[in-house]
Order: C-alpha cells, then structure tokens, then sequence
C-alpha cells in the first residue's frame, strides 16, 4: 500500500516510519523539515494515489495552548482539513491520532463511550478535529480510525513533557515536583505505534471508529519519581512543593477492551520498564 504520513519527522512519526520501513508498504512523508507544510494546501494538493493517511502533524504542548492558542487551533484544525480533503479526492483511510479528550471522568476506567469534555485549547482543537473526522466520514464515506492515546511516554520525547522532565531534574540530581498527586495511565511509545501498524490493515465495519490506547493502570507523579529514583545509583533530593493547579484531574485510566478486541492490540511495555530504557539511553 502507499501510506501518507504527516508530522513524519515528529516523536511519533519517527518511531512509525522506522517501524513501517520494515515493510514492503510504499511511504510518503509530509513534514514542515521536508518542506511540506501540512496546513498549506497548495503544497498538498497534487499528493495523489495514497491508501492510508496517518495524520500526526499537530502542535500538542498544553502549556504554548494557554499562551498561543489561535496557532494551536490554526494548526490543528486546518492540518486535519486538509487531510481529509486529500482523502475525500483519493478515496483513502485515515488514521487520525486524538488525544485524552474525557476531562474529569465520570467512572474509571475510561471506555469510548464516556462524555467527551474539553479541559484544556489543545484538548478543545482535538474534539473539533474529531467533530471533522465523524462529518466527513458520514457525508463522503471515508473509512477513519481515530485512536485516543492517554499519555504517551518513551525516549525521544521533547523534554518539557513530564517524565522527560523529571530524568532531566534526576540526572542533576535534585527533583522539584509542584503536585505529586496526579494518577495518568502512561503508554509507551511503540505501543502506540503497534496499535497505529495494526489499524492500517483494519477495515471499521461503519466507516468510523474510535480506540482508546493506554495500558488500563495509573500511576502517580510521586510512583513515577519513586521509579526513576530507582534506576539512577547516586543520590537524588526529591521535593514536592504541593501547589495545587485549579481544575487539576486527579486520576486517568483507559478502558482498552475495544482495541484489544478489534485490533488484537495490548500494550506490552509496562511503566517501570519504559522508564528503565529511557533512563538507560540518557545514561548512555
């Protein structure tokens, strides 16, 4: 098959296409560093031929959502549209990758069918983006897969994102969390990529589904600390300032069974092993 990637130079576009160049699949590769720029449609429109879109091309730091949120929705937002629009003209799947949209759960764990509830601009440009999806699938039947990652964790990762954060404070050997409360359910990154291999041979019986990706436990801020702690021989100060975020959710689980059943997909990297093999390539 001939599969379009976007954002193919990104955390998880690099773990993809190196997964993916394993097969005999044909790829194309659509990055702002290979200068294609998603959101432009004069560069993308003549992209012709393709099978399966994977449409990762997205700005995804909460924190710059706060601080620059028309680019936030911009980006997001048009770069979906015009994927959409290039599948409409070839008759092609998309694999869209969403996000944790359920703000504070009702029940835990978390299944597909629970509210969706913006919490956050990024979490707010994925439901839009989402809303795109199901519309263009139900007015020009384009067969789409959206999966909805918990939180993705794995070596490579930009270092502003949490556990990057905290093997940085370890390696200097003073770690200052403000709440350690905090339970997610952390998924590895080529977990998510697996899943993403499996969806491209998978067929939605309506033209349209949505997967939750998170291994079905969480851990605490402070669990995570304890972990990394572990793997690091030298003595490690550890602070927690306590200063409580307004709105703070306190605990998220993913109910996977749908993957599991569909897919045949689980996660197979637990939390302490993911980290061990970060904190092993920093060690490096």
């Amino acid at each position: 098959m001939k599969i379009a990637i976007t954002g193919s130079e990104g955390f998880i576009g690099k773990y993809l296409v190196k997964e993916l160049s394993k097969t005999k699949h044909e790829l194309v590769l659509i990055d702002l560093s290979n200068g294609i720029d998603v959101c432009n449609w004069r560069q993308l429109q003549n992209i012709s031929n393709v099978d399966v879109f994977i449409h990762l091309a997205n700005k995804s730091f909460v924190p710059d959502s706060y601080k620059n949120p028309k680019s936030f929705y911009e980006t997001n937002f048009n770069s979906t549209l015009n994927i959409l629009e290039l599948c409409r003209k070839n008759n092609s799947k998309l694999i869209f990758l969403s996000s944790y949209v359920y703000g504070h759960p009702d029940y835990q764990p978390i299944d597909e069918k629970h509210p969706v509830r913006a919490f956050n601009p990024y979490a707010q440009s994925k439901i839009i983006c989402e809303s795109l999806c199901e519309g263009y699938s139900r007015d020009f039947k384009i067969p789409i897969i959206i999966f909805r990652p918990f939180n993705i964790y794995g070596i490579g990762q930009n270092e502003s994102f949490l556990i990057p954060t905290i093997i940085k404070l370890a390696k200097a050997g003073k770690i200052v969390i403000k709440d350690d409360r905090p339970k997610r359910d952390y998924i590895y990154i080529e977990d998510v990529v697996s899943a993403i291999c499996k969806a491209i041979e998978y067929n939605p019986e309506d033209g349209f589904d949505v997967f939750n990706l998170g291994s079905g436990k969480s851990y605490s801020v402070k669990e995570v600390i304890e972990y990394v702690i572990e793997f690091f021989s030298k003595k490690i100060e550890y602070i927690c300032t306590n200063e409580i975020r307004p709105n703070e959710i306190l605990d998220t689980v993913a109910d996977n069974k749908k993957v599991k059943t569909l897919l045949s997909w689980t996660s197979q990297k637990s939390l302490k092993e993911g980290l061990q093999l970060i904190i092993q390539e920093c060690k490096g």
